[in-house]
């Protein structure tokens, strides 16, 4: 059971990690791409959208942890203390 249970938990935190990573990966293209608009005035608002858009990722960021850790925890029965650092993904 210990072996299934672990097995599991990985391949919950690979997931989330999955989705963090690409979560980041779009947060640096829109600021990027936003970054480049604002060198033309003609591409200024759009630009500023991107910012925007990259902004609500910055937030995603840590909802996608939350979540991973209620997951976690009712995998757990609510027995989980989180092991983790401020710095995991």
């Amino acid at each position: 059971m210990t072996i299934r249970v672990e097995a599991a938990e990985a391949a919950i935190r690979r997931r989330y990690e999955a989705a963090s990573i690409a979560n980041d990966i779009l947060i640096a293209v829109w600021f990027l791409v936003g970054s480049v608009m604002f060198f033309s005035p003609d591409w200024q608002t759009a630009g500023t959208w991107c910012f925007v858009f990259g902004s609500v990722e910055l937030l995603v960021r840590p909802v996608i942890r939350m979540v991973r850790h209620t997951h976690l925890l009712r995998m757990h029965g609510g027995n989980y203390a989180a092991q983790e650092s401020s710095q995991d993904f």
